[in-house]
């Protein structure tokens, strides 16, 4: 069946065999924290505060580990805007059309120097 597939028997019985390494369980359950801790907070914890919980818990855990974990679960959290844009009050004013659309000129700025002429 090996030459078949063109495996090695090697690769075939330690493929039987393997055991799942303690980083990837570490990693499974960590993701299933961060992911409840998302999901308890109303999707709105960001990596910062995620990062907090299992740390105020006694775990050691990098920022961006958290970070990594987060992008492969694919969550965000809500960013809200902090400042709201008010128009301004003051009413822009109308002003007189000296140039009249005409943009024809003989001398070099001549348009320029009728505007500054007329202000």
């Amino acid at each position: 069946m090996c030459k078949l597939l063109k495996v090695s028997r090697r690769s075939y019985y330690k493929s039987l065999n393997q055991v799942e390494s303690k980083r990837s369980i570490e990693n499974k359950r960590l993701k299933e924290e961060i992911l409840k801790i998302y999901n308890d907070n109303k999707k709105r914890y960001g990596v910062p505060k995620i990062h907090k919980t299992p740390i105020n818990q006694g775990e050691s855990i990098n920022l961006k580990r958290v970070q990594s974990f987060m992008n492969d679960l694919g969550i965000k959290s809500i960013v809200c805007k902090k400042y709201k844009t008010y128009s301004s009050k003051n009413k822009v004013e109308e002003r007189e059309n000296i140039l009249k659309r005409d943009f024809s000129t003989t001398v070099r700025n001549q348009a320029n120097r009728l505007y500054y002429t007329v202000i």
